[in-house]
Protein backbone atom coordinates (compact mmCIF):
# COMPACT_ATOMS: atom_id res chain seq x y z
CA UNK A 1 0.00 0.00 0.00
CA UNK A 2 1.14 3.61 -1.07
CA UNK A 3 -0.37 6.61 1.13
CA UNK A 4 0.67 10.28 -1.18
CA UNK A 5 -1.18 12.52 1.60
CA UNK A 6 -0.60 12.91 5.37
CA UNK A 7 0.08 15.34 7.61
CA UNK A 8 1.96 15.86 10.75
CA UNK A 9 2.51 18.76 13.47
CA UNK A 10 4.03 20.77 10.87
CA UNK A 11 0.36 21.25 9.88
CA UNK A 12 -2.81 20.05 11.52
CA UNK A 13 -1.62 16.46 12.25
CA UNK A 14 -1.23 15.24 15.49
CA UNK A 15 2.04 12.87 14.77
CA UNK A 16 5.85 14.15 14.61
CA UNK A 17 7.37 12.54 10.73
CA UNK A 18 9.19 9.66 12.78
CA UNK A 19 5.91 8.24 14.33
CA UNK A 20 3.88 8.84 11.46
CA UNK A 21 6.57 7.41 9.17
CA UNK A 22 6.44 4.25 11.95
CA UNK A 23 2.61 3.79 11.81
CA UNK A 24 2.38 3.61 8.60
CA UNK A 25 5.18 0.87 7.98
CA UNK A 26 3.24 -0.97 11.31
CA UNK A 27 0.00 -0.73 9.34
CA UNK A 28 1.90 -1.78 6.15
CA UNK A 29 2.62 0.81 4.14
CA UNK A 30 5.39 0.38 1.64
CA UNK A 31 5.69 4.20 0.82
CA UNK A 32 4.05 7.71 1.85
CA UNK A 33 4.41 11.32 1.15
CA UNK A 34 4.51 13.96 3.69
CA UNK A 35 2.14 16.55 2.61
CA UNK A 36 1.30 18.96 5.50
CA UNK A 37 -0.60 21.79 4.43
CA UNK A 38 0.55 24.91 3.12
CA UNK A 39 0.21 28.84 2.03
CA UNK A 40 3.29 30.70 1.11
CA UNK A 41 3.83 31.86 4.96
CA UNK A 42 5.16 28.25 5.45
CA UNK A 43 5.61 26.53 2.51
CA UNK A 44 9.73 26.74 2.74
CA UNK A 45 9.63 25.97 6.45
CA UNK A 46 7.70 22.76 5.88
CA UNK A 47 9.78 21.32 2.73
CA UNK A 48 13.41 22.14 4.72
CA UNK A 49 11.87 20.12 7.39
CA UNK A 50 10.81 16.89 5.55
CA UNK A 51 13.59 17.39 2.68
CA UNK A 52 16.06 17.42 5.95
CA UNK A 53 14.34 13.96 7.14
CA UNK A 54 14.29 12.30 3.51
CA UNK A 55 17.80 13.57 2.55
CA UNK A 56 19.75 12.73 5.67
CA UNK A 57 17.78 9.62 7.66
CA UNK A 58 16.42 7.67 4.45
CA UNK A 59 18.95 4.71 4.86
CA UNK A 60 16.96 4.43 8.66
CA UNK A 61 13.67 5.19 7.84
CA UNK A 62 11.49 1.73 7.52
CA UNK A 63 9.60 2.98 4.00
CA UNK A 64 10.29 5.33 1.32
CA UNK A 65 9.55 8.65 2.27
CA UNK A 66 8.78 11.65 0.07
CA UNK A 67 8.65 15.28 0.71
CA UNK A 68 5.56 16.95 -0.58
CA UNK A 69 2.75 20.06 0.19
CA UNK A 70 -0.56 19.97 0.25
CA UNK A 71 -1.75 23.65 -0.61
CA UNK A 72 -4.27 24.69 1.03
CA UNK A 73 -7.25 27.02 0.76
CA UNK A 74 -5.18 29.13 -0.75
CA UNK A 75 -6.58 31.97 -3.67
CA UNK A 76 -6.85 30.47 -7.11
CA UNK A 77 -5.18 32.94 -8.32
CA UNK A 78 -1.74 32.04 -6.50
CA UNK A 79 -2.07 28.36 -7.29
CA UNK A 80 0.31 28.22 -9.77
CA UNK A 81 2.72 30.08 -8.40
CA UNK A 82 2.78 28.45 -5.26
CA UNK A 83 2.91 24.80 -7.52
CA UNK A 84 6.35 26.29 -9.17
CA UNK A 85 7.57 27.43 -5.90
CA UNK A 86 6.81 24.01 -4.22
CA UNK A 87 8.61 22.29 -6.98
CA UNK A 88 11.77 24.45 -6.52
CA UNK A 89 11.87 24.24 -2.71
CA UNK A 90 12.28 20.18 -3.65
CA UNK A 91 8.46 18.78 -3.25
CA UNK A 92 8.55 15.63 -5.09
CA UNK A 93 4.69 15.90 -4.92
CA UNK A 94 2.30 18.77 -4.95
CA UNK A 95 -1.40 17.71 -3.90
CA UNK A 96 -3.97 20.39 -4.02
CA UNK A 97 -6.53 20.78 -1.36
CA UNK A 98 -9.75 20.05 -3.43
CA UNK A 99 -13.10 21.99 -3.35
CA UNK A 100 -14.50 19.17 -0.72
CA UNK A 101 -18.48 19.70 0.76
CA UNK A 102 -16.92 19.74 4.49
CA UNK A 103 -14.75 22.64 3.84
CA UNK A 104 -15.39 26.38 2.33
CA UNK A 105 -12.86 26.16 -0.16
CA UNK A 106 -13.43 28.81 -2.83
CA UNK A 107 -14.86 28.25 -6.01
CA UNK A 108 -12.01 27.85 -8.87
CA UNK A 109 -9.48 25.83 -6.52
CA UNK A 110 -10.31 22.16 -8.40
CA UNK A 111 -9.79 24.65 -11.87
CA UNK A 112 -6.58 26.45 -11.14
CA UNK A 113 -5.31 23.35 -9.44
CA UNK A 114 -5.50 21.51 -12.50
CA UNK A 115 -4.22 24.35 -14.79
CA UNK A 116 -1.40 24.55 -12.35
CA UNK A 117 -0.28 21.25 -13.04
CA UNK A 118 -0.43 19.41 -9.30
CA UNK A 119 0.14 16.04 -9.21
CA UNK A 120 -2.86 15.15 -7.04
CA UNK A 121 -6.19 17.05 -6.42
CA UNK A 122 -7.48 16.26 -2.90
CA UNK A 123 -10.94 15.53 -2.34
CA UNK A 124 -12.30 17.41 -5.45
CA UNK A 125 -16.18 17.41 -3.88
CA UNK A 126 -18.89 17.65 -6.45
CA UNK A 127 -16.29 18.13 -9.32
CA UNK A 128 -17.45 19.82 -12.87
CA UNK A 129 -17.43 17.57 -16.03
CA UNK A 130 -14.91 20.29 -17.30
CA UNK A 131 -12.83 20.16 -14.42
CA UNK A 132 -13.01 16.25 -14.92
CA UNK A 133 -12.32 16.02 -18.22
CA UNK A 134 -9.30 18.67 -18.40
CA UNK A 135 -7.97 16.55 -15.05
CA UNK A 136 -7.92 13.57 -17.36
CA UNK A 137 -6.38 15.70 -20.23
CA UNK A 138 -3.51 17.21 -18.46
CA UNK A 139 -2.56 14.17 -16.05
CA UNK A 140 -3.78 15.11 -12.72
CA UNK A 141 -4.73 12.48 -10.70
CA UNK A 142 -8.25 12.42 -8.64
CA UNK A 143 -8.16 11.34 -4.77
CA UNK A 144 -10.25 8.52 -3.51
CA UNK A 145 -10.36 9.64 0.04
CA UNK A 146 -10.88 7.42 3.31
CA UNK A 147 -11.30 10.28 5.52
CA UNK A 148 -14.38 10.80 6.91
CA UNK A 149 -16.36 14.19 5.49
CA UNK A 150 -14.26 14.59 2.36
CA UNK A 151 -15.26 10.87 1.48
CA UNK A 152 -19.13 12.16 1.26
CA UNK A 153 -18.24 12.65 -2.43
CA UNK A 154 -16.23 9.75 -3.66
CA UNK A 155 -19.19 8.36 -5.26
CA UNK A 156 -19.10 11.19 -7.70
CA UNK A 157 -15.45 11.72 -8.69
CA UNK A 158 -15.36 7.97 -8.91
CA UNK A 159 -18.11 8.28 -11.89
CA UNK A 160 -16.46 11.58 -13.29
CA UNK A 161 -13.53 9.60 -13.54
CA UNK A 162 -15.24 6.70 -15.26
CA UNK A 163 -16.59 9.59 -17.36
CA UNK A 164 -13.70 11.29 -18.63
CA UNK A 165 -11.07 8.68 -18.37
CA UNK A 166 -9.82 10.27 -15.68
CA UNK A 167 -6.58 8.51 -13.43
CA UNK A 168 -7.65 8.00 -9.54
CA UNK A 169 -5.69 7.39 -6.22
CA UNK A 170 -6.75 6.20 -2.72
CA UNK A 171 -5.40 8.20 -0.01
CA UNK A 172 -6.15 8.09 3.52
CA UNK A 173 -5.56 12.21 4.58
CA UNK A 174 -3.56 10.89 7.49
CA UNK A 175 -3.72 13.11 10.85
CA UNK A 176 -3.64 10.89 13.55
CA UNK A 177 -2.26 7.21 14.60
CA UNK A 178 -5.68 5.50 13.73
CA UNK A 179 -5.82 6.91 9.94
CA UNK A 180 -3.72 4.14 7.93
CA UNK A 181 -6.36 2.08 7.19
CA UNK A 182 -6.34 -1.25 6.44
CA UNK A 183 -6.03 -2.93 2.87
CA UNK A 184 -9.30 -4.65 3.35
CA UNK A 185 -10.64 -1.09 4.66
CA UNK A 186 -8.89 0.74 1.45
CA UNK A 187 -10.89 -1.71 -0.96
CA UNK A 188 -14.30 -1.35 0.62
CA UNK A 189 -14.18 2.14 -0.01
CA UNK A 190 -13.09 1.98 -3.21
CA UNK A 191 -16.12 -0.52 -3.85
CA UNK A 192 -18.30 1.60 -1.95
CA UNK A 193 -17.28 4.24 -4.10
CA UNK A 194 -18.55 2.70 -7.11
CA UNK A 195 -15.27 1.21 -8.55
CA UNK A 196 -15.45 -1.95 -9.46
CA UNK A 197 -12.43 -4.40 -8.50
CA UNK A 198 -10.38 -3.87 -11.73
CA UNK A 199 -10.98 -0.16 -10.96
CA UNK A 200 -9.51 -0.36 -7.67
CA UNK A 201 -6.87 -2.11 -8.97
CA UNK A 202 -5.84 0.29 -11.29
CA UNK A 203 -6.19 3.32 -8.42
CA UNK A 204 -3.52 1.34 -6.50
CA UNK A 205 -1.43 1.01 -9.70
CA UNK A 206 -1.28 4.48 -9.97
CA UNK A 207 0.22 5.65 -6.86
CA UNK A 208 3.25 3.23 -8.07
CA UNK A 209 3.14 4.77 -10.76
CA UNK A 210 3.60 8.22 -9.33
CA UNK A 211 5.93 6.96 -6.80
CA UNK A 212 7.93 5.77 -10.24
CA UNK A 213 7.33 9.03 -11.57
CA UNK A 214 9.10 10.95 -8.36
CA UNK A 215 11.49 8.57 -8.28
CA UNK A 216 12.48 9.89 -12.04
CA UNK A 217 12.59 13.61 -11.13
Amino acid sequence: MIDLHTHTVFSDGVLIPAELIRRAAFAGYKAVAITDHADPSNLDFILGRIRSLTEKYAAFLEIDVYPGVELTHVPPALMGLLTAQARNEGAALVVAHGETVVEPVLLGTNLAAIEAGVDILAHPGLITEQDAALAAERGVYLEITTRKGHSLTNGHVAAMARRFGAKLVINNDAHAPGDFVSAELRRKVALGAGLSLDEYHGAEANSVALVQKMLRK
